[in-house]
């Protein structure tokens, strides 16, 4: 119990007051051209209040075309820097870590949403997605960059670059969606590119204390664990990147490719040489008994998903009662209301199987 709520420290900039940090969550609730509204600022800060070590944005797209959901954040233009400002300094004023996510989701952005052909590393027919030519790939690259500067000049502490759930690094991972021939595609060592050049080119470009971060997961979506689990040697061994999130999904899970099987996920990756880099994982994490099991499995943090939009003060409900449990599923939408979720975000959630009652 007492190590849930040790502090943890980082290679670079301030150290979490405790082992949670929240999940970055799609919401629905920012305005139509990504700027902050108030309803996101208010869940937001609500969780930041409750007791989290670190208070991650949900995924922000660094480009126009890389929207993935309606409501969704932005941080590929300065427009979006008052709403961000204002909610770093609210985040860190709560004494909790500032983090945006940085996403584009490639092949999985709606034509209907972006009103143009989503991209991918290759054509995709089936999502009707055209491949990025080299150029726009080095643009990719370069816009994930100018959003974490971006995001730095707002008062963020770091950044967490979105390489996991089948958005477009991933798709870049991806052994079977990328089909490339130039030095984006063909070799693990080639698919990972783009994410080792977007931290190569944040390191070089923001402050020595800037927070970078890399979140992965390690199946589904045409992923290759074998593969992931390399990734996640090379990026332990560059020592680049300040803390590394898997998300598997469900942390007591055996991973569902045969040839790994008769053990936990989790410990593919808590048994890796990871130097200075701090590893976080996600996935059902409801209850202490839950946190501690990460823990003793290894990890040295937890990010929490549905327990944090049932309960903004999860953490300092596990400090005071360490049998707490979260409300039963599925809950009001009142209780969801009290817990600061728009009508907009109550709407998202009502499409979870189980999660809003009717």
């Amino acid at each position: 119990m007492q190590k849930l709520f040790e502090p943890l420290s980082f290679t670079r900039g301030p150290a979490m007051k405790n082992r949670f940090m929240l999940a970055p969550m799609t919401n629905t609730q920012s305005h139509a051209d990504g700027t902050l509204s108030d309803e996101e600022f208010h869940w937001l800060t609500m969780r930041a209040k409750g007791g989290f070590g670190l208070t991650m944005t949900c995924a922000a797209h660094v480009q126009a075309n890389g929207q993935g959901f309606p409501g969704q954040l932005g941080v590929f233009s300065d427009d979006h820097l008052p709403g961000l400002s204002r909610l770093a300094k609210a985040i860190k004023d709560e004494g909790s870590l500032a983090i945006v996510q940085l996403h584009h989701a490639g092949m999985r952005s709606p034509a209907d949403l972006i009103r143009t052909s989503p991209v991918c590393a290759s054509d995709n027919d089936e999502h009707g997605a055209r491949a990025l030519s080299t150029d726009e790939v080095e643009q990719l690259i370069e816009d994930f960059i100018a959003a974490a500067e971006r995001s730095e000049k707002a008062g963020f502490d770091g950044v967490e670059i979105h390489g996991a759930h089948g958005y477009i690094l991933a798709q870049f991972l991806s052994p079977t969606i990328n089909q490339r021939d130039d030095r984006f595609g063909g070799s693990l060592e080639n698919r990972m590119r783009p994410i080792q050049e977007i931290i190569k080119g944040i390191r070089q470009r923001c402050g020595a204390d800037f927070n970078v971060s890399l979140r992965l997961s390690p199946e589904r979506f045409d992923m290759d664990l074998g593969e992931v689990i390399q990734v996640a040697k090379d990026i332990f061994a560059a020592g680049e990147i300040d803390f590394l999130d898997m998300s598997l999904w469900d942390v007591r899970k055996e991973p569902e490719d045969d040839a790994y099987k008769g053990r936990p996920l989790i410990s593919y990756f808590t048994e890796l040489d990871r130097g200075t880099v701090k590893l976080g994982v996600a996935g059902k994490i409801m209850t202490q008994p839950d946190v501690e099991y990460c823990l003793d499995a290894g990890a040295d943090f937890v990010l929490i998903g549905r327990a944090a939009i049932l309960h903004h003060d999860f953490p300092e409900q596990l400090a005071k009662n360490g049998d707490f449990t979260p409300a039963k599923l599925p809950v009001s939408k009142g209780h969801l209301e009290q817990e600061g979720l728009s009508e907009k975000f109550i709407t998202y959630m009502s499409r979870w199987d189980g999660f809003v009652q009717a």
